[in-house]
């Protein structure tokens, strides 16, 4: 496939994308696009593992860390300063400042990747138990009680920028949501295709030459894995956006979990796969939790074994493994054809 090809093939499915978002609430209930309004907002929490741990190597089982730090950094500024807009822009904040933090410590201190997945995960278990023992009443960060186990309902929710008084309709909600998926989605391609992107890619693949090349992998590893604890922060404000609340469970060790097979199903090493992972798990989750003849558990199970060892590759690599094998094959067979042709109408006699 042709550069020309591919980049065509991407704005036809990005325009493609702007129109079905638009056109679901005119084709949806109210329902259906609420639930789909949460497959978004974990989507682009499942574009942020997939991006550092795809493209940058860093496997993390702590993104949920950052998807609570800015889901409860979120609530608190959004009670206290009774607008949303700074309150997004603080969960971005907190949660790529804390990953600098983290990442400096275990990049610079050379701790390896076991480890360092040991890390994010314990860290992950300390701020889930810190942030589920502040069930009194002293633990307030200004006008905002955490509530710890109970947590913080009824949470302010996203309003027009610096109107507080706008407050957005779930129709509003849904395009938020949507949008930013796509636009982060985007912007991350837009990313890796730059110098930034190839140097990332490159230290993925083998540090020690990245290093001989003169570039640090320590501070390449620690930009990608500020840029993916700040969309995971991101991640977190659009859910508790959805909810308007937010507990403890919001850095429990099951998401964690499904994080990582959203990734593992969609495909490692793209950044669509992990957004069509989540989005088919969670559809399948919300559906097989409808029915009470099979356990749900059960079902789902079966369904991840099945897809880890008949898609090892992941979905979407799957696919675009299928669609150039038979894109080539009909290629071979038009120039073959093309050539029976030339060699039929060559005049008799001629060499």
């Amino acid at each position: 496939m042709t550069l020309a090809v591919k980049t065509a093939a991407q704005l036809t499915a990005l325009i493609l994308a702007v129109v079905a978002i638009a056109a679901a609430p005119m084709l949806l209930d109210l329902f259906d696009l609420i639930e789909l309004t949460l497959f978004a907002s974990m989507a682009v929490l499942a574009l942020s593992l997939g991006f550092i741990w795809g493209f940058g190597g860093i496997l993390s089982f702590g993104q949920t860390a950052f998807f609570g730090l800015g889901g409860y950094a979120y609530a608190v500024a959004a009670i206290n300063f009774g607008d949303s807009t700074p309150a997004i822009l603080l969960a971005i904040a907190l949660p790529a400042a804390f990953a600098a933090l983290l990442g400096y410590f275990t990049f610079y201190g050379r701790v390896s990747d076991v480890y360092f997945s040991v890390i994010t995960l314990t860290v992950t278990l300390i701020l889930f138990n810190v942030v589920n023992s502040t069930a009194g009443d002293e633990y307030r960060i200004g006008d905002a009680a955490l509530g710890g186990f109970n947590g913080m309902p009824a949470v302010p929710t996203f309003n027009m920028p610096f109107d507080p008084a706008a407050v957005l309709e779930p129709e509003a909600s849904w395009y938020v949501a949507a949008g930013t998926l796509v636009a982060v989605y985007v912007l991350l391609r837009l990313l890796l295709a730059s110098s930034f992107g190839r140097i990332a890619v490159a230290v993925k693949e083998n540090e020690v030459r990245a290093s001989l090349l003169g570039y640090d992998p320590r501070l390449i590893k620690l930009i990608v894995f500020v840029i993916g604890g700040a969309v995971a922060g991101l991640a977190g404000a659009l859910y508790v956006n959805w909810g308007a609340f937010v507990n403890p469970t919001i850095f429990g060790l099951a998401l964690s979990a499904q994080i990582i097979i959203w990734v593992t199903i969609g495909g490692l090493g793209t950044l669509i796969g992990p957004v069509v992972g989540c989005i088919l798990v969670q559809y399948i989750v919300s559906r097989i939790g409808t029915q009470q003849t099979f356990n749900a558990n059960l079902i789902l199970g079966a369904v991840l074994i099945g897809f880890v060892l008949l898609l090892p590759r992941g979905l979407m690599p799957t696919l675009q493994h299928i669609a150039t094998q038979a894109g080539s094959r009909l290629a071979y067979m038009f120039s073959r054809d093309n050539a029976g042709r030339a060699i039929a109408d060559r005049p008799a006699g001629a060499e």
